[in-house]
């Protein structure tokens, strides 16, 4: 029987992904175990494969022809692949949530998530990763849009919520996700349902 080929399986994977695509070993584990899955992702990035952000995170090299350099990965990817590496459930908070969901349009340099995991922060090419320990019923048994308007009406503020706010909310929500937001968040904070009653309507 031939011995599997772990550095192939994993280089033809990551070839077949977009550019700009973050990974981790938990991305592979499919593939082989954490430290033979670390250590072809260490040769793929000597072979300049692939690129390290930090410590066993990985992105695929993408190049923006606008700015004629290889750009640096999306904060939110980053943020994501730390997640999946140590089995988080991450939902962006304060202006970032603002920002997804288009009630801001200032990129900062700190990016913000609530998380069942561990307060950490995280810092690569500029860009700070926050993440803050929360209460399970902030975010478990919420889809992911349902979870992120939550956090996005805490971080505005009761007195800050105006019919613009709700019309750009719907607007980047589906009718899919809201009837699952109305069913979801009825256990919110009351002044937050009531906001979402209103986007849902």
């Amino acid at each position: 029987m031939s011995r599997p080929n772990y550095l192939q399986a994993t280089k033809k994977r990551i070839e077949a992904a977009q550019s700009g695509s973050v990974f981790v070993a938990a991305d592979f584990a499919d593939i082989a175990e954490t430290k033979k899955i670390s250590d072809c992702l260490n040769r793929l990035e000597n072979e300049k494969t692939i690129r390290r952000v930090m410590f066993g995170v990985y992105y695929k090299p993408e190049y923006s022809k606008l700015l004629n350099e290889i750009i640096a990965p999306a904060p939110d990817a980053v943020a994501h692949a730390l997640a999946r590496n140590f089995g988080w459930t991450i939902v962006p908070c304060g202006d970032t949530a603002l920002y997804f969901l288009g009630l801001s349009t200032q990129v900062s340099a700190q990016w913000s998530y609530v998380s069942d995991g561990a307060y950490k922060e995280y810092f690569f090419y500029d860009t700070t990763l926050k993440f803050k320990r929360t209460t399970n019923k902030e975010i478990s048994k919420l889809s992911p849009k349902t979870a992120l308007v939550i956090q996005a009406l805490k971080a505005l503020g009761k007195e800050n919520i105006t019919d613009e706010t709700i019309e750009k909310i719907q607007s980047h929500t589906t009718a899919v996700e809201r009837r699952a937001m109305l069913k979801e968040a009825q256990y919110a904070t009351a002044w937050i349902y009531e906001v979402i009653k209103r986007i849902c309507r």
